[in-house]
């Protein structure tokens, strides 16, 4: 190992399996002090316990290394103040937050339940906010600034049964570019990951993947963009799957048209398609060819 992150503090909530615990044994190998956050819950939110937590942390000392348990709920400030205060109260600072916790509630918008809407949010969505707000509150503060990693998805662009899931990650994705442009002059960098792995999560989705990887794929760019190298990143969502690596476009206009006066709608309909048109949303470019795969009995590819 290269000890890209030596002597720093890094906290990394969902880590007691999956990518989150990829994450943290990397972190740890490459000379990080780690908080291993992770309530233990099910995928659908239930039955928490701290063991799988406890078991991260035994690996990474037995490696050798630094770390401590945080068993809080990301989904409120208090949980997600106290992951941050956990690593400041044991080593003094916090360099660095990878927010990797998640659950899922699948189910089409129309029939999807309140709750299944409002876990969803609170544990992605508003746990990145959490951890994010309490973590920069200490970065602005001391000597090096830090380091904010989220972790969306390229469902983001739109999901057909994951409307819950796909809004918290297009919001996570938007909280990182916020966090990019208000912490900057804090020497505080915010980048997000668009992952692609074999996890508890993946194992539902009702399509095989075109592309797809080990969650220990994922966990050196999460190391890189966490160290000192990589302190000119911010504001970037990146996926990371197998041996692939991409960056995703920032949002821009892309045509524009113009009227000398107030638009009328009968202006719109003459002049719109031929001078603005419309941009493809790729998730229903997608699902005739679902379709076909259901009434065939095959499982669609991504």
């Amino acid at each position: 190992m290269a000890n890209y992150l030596d002597g720093k503090v890094i906290a990394i909530t969902g880590a007691g399996s999956g990518i989150g615990k990829a994450i943290a044994l990397a972190a740890a190998a490459e000379g990080a002090k780690v908080v291993v956050a992770d309530i233990g819950v099910t995928m659908a939110g239930e039955d928490p316990t701290s063991e799988v937590a406890e078991g991260v942390v035994a690996e990474i000392k037995a490696a050798g290394g630094e770390a401590i348990v945080a068993v809080d709920d990301v989904s409120s400030m208090e949980g997600g103040t106290h992951i941050v205060q956990t690593a400041v109260d044991t080593w003094g600072r916090i360099d660095g937050v990878v927010c990797v916790a998640g659950i899922l509630r699948e189910r089409m918008l129309f029939n999807m339940s309140e709750d299944e809407w409002d876990s969803v949010i609170a544990t992605h969505l508003k746990g990145h906010f959490t951890v994010f707000r309490a973590a920069s509150s200490v970065m602005r503060k001391q000597e090096g600034g830090g380091s904010l990693i989220a972790f969306t998805s390229g469902a983001f662009a739109g999901s057909v049964a994951q409307a819950n899931y796909a809004s918290a990650k297009g919001g996570i994705v938007s909280l990182v570019r916020s966090a990019a442009a208000g912490l900057y002059r804090y020497g505080i960098t915010a980048n997000a990951i668009a992952p692609v792995a074999k996890t508890r999560m993946s194992e539902n989705v009702p399509m095989e993947l075109a592309e797809n990887g080990d969650p220990e794929d994922i966990a050196p760019m999460v190391i890189y963009l966490l160290s000192n190298k990589a302190k000119h990143i911010t504001g970037q969502i990146y996926t990371v799957v197998g041996k692939k690596i991409a960056v995703w476009n920032q949002p821009q206009e892309v045509r524009a048209m113009y009227s000398e006066g107030r638009w009328t709608p009968e202006e719109i309909e003459a002049r719109l398609d031929s001078t603005v048109g419309v941009e493809r949303l790729g998730v229903i470019d997608k699902l005739e060819e679902y379709r076909k795969a259901a009434e065939a009995a095959e499982k669609p590819n991504a």
